[in-house]
């Protein structure tokens, strides 16, 4: 078993110091592979103690026990990913830099990406006679509303919920169990996304969570979470990674349900060209 999977099967274990820990090691696992007790303690705000009880807690033999681990899990494949997005491009050039990170977001969000977890997700938001809600964090709207879009353009039944909390938690307070709720937050986390996802969860609703660590409290509340990397070039995170898991789970249910789709889309062109809203040529 991974680190990455004995984090997510002991999440609720945690206390939140070893939490800290455990975030640096996911996010930075080339501090762990080749840093020490001290240093990783130093990174996360918390004492040597905590690193070493985080790593028994995993189930290793001390901090030596979860280094090694992570060196096999990690190291070999993301050492490059990571030294070759965090080295400056040369000639300071923003591009190269740019797509140096954005290209390492992607590999790494797919390389981790859950598949079990994808898999039920898009059977979930294809079931047609269940509602979806998309309830976004403030700086997910404008991926929330193109991903909301998108799947109205396959089947019906597609709602976003986003605005100030007073309208999130009363657009939330009628979820019932047949409903699907595709939730989209990063770090820092949103208290009224997540004070509607609980309700949701309470509801008995299916909670599909897009977020960027195993360890996000959307995840806690979620029946299947999808991680993004989320690197960024400048001081801010970069949602391409959202984007694209929210692309996959489009092109997963535009295939399961290719027929009726198909005749959805032909209506819905059909009414563009009727009333002349789109055109076609350069």
């Amino acid at each position: 078993m991974s680190v990455r999977d004995r984090l997510e099967e002991r999440r609720e274990l945690l206390t939140p110091s070893e939490r800290r820990v455990a975030e640096v090691v996911l996010g930075d696992p080339e501090a762990v592979a080749f840093g020490t007790v001290a240093e990783l303690a130093r990174r996360a705000g918390t004492g040597g103690a905590t690193v070493v009880r985080l790593a028994e807690r995993l189930g290793y033999e001390g901090f030596t026990g979860l280094q090694s681990a992570v060196r096999d899990d990690f190291a070999g494949r993301l050492r490059l990913a990571s030294q070759r997005i965090r080295r400056p491009a040369a000639h300071d050039d923003l591009a190269s830099r740019a797509l140096a990170v954005e290209a390492g977001n992607l590999a790494a969000t797919f390389e981790h990406l859950d598949r079990a977890a994808l898999r039920r997700a898009v059977v979930e938001i294809s079931r047609r006679r269940a509602r979806v809600i998309v309830l976004p964090g403030g700086a997910s709207v404008g991926i929330a509303r193109q991903f909301c879009d998108e799947l109205a353009m396959l089947r019906a039944g597609i709602l976003l919920v986003a605005g100030s909390p007073v309208e999130v938690a009363a657009r939330s307070a009628d979820l019932a169990s047949e409903d699907v709720v595709v939730a989209i937050d990063l770090r820092r986390y949103d208290d009224a996304l997540l004070d509607a996802v609980s309700m949701a969860a309470e509801a008995g609703a299916t909670v599909i969570a897009v977020t960027d660590s195993v360890l996000s409290p959307l995840a806690a509340l979620a029946d299947a979470t999808l991680v993004a990397a989320v690197e960024g070039t400048g001081p801010f995170d970069s949602h391409i990674g959202v984007l694209a898991i929210g692309n996959a789970l489009v092109a997963g249910v535009a295939a399961r349900l290719r027929h009726s789709a198909t005749e959805r889309i032909d209506r819905i062109e059909g009414a563009w060209d009727a009333v002349g809203a789109v055109v076609d040529h350069p």
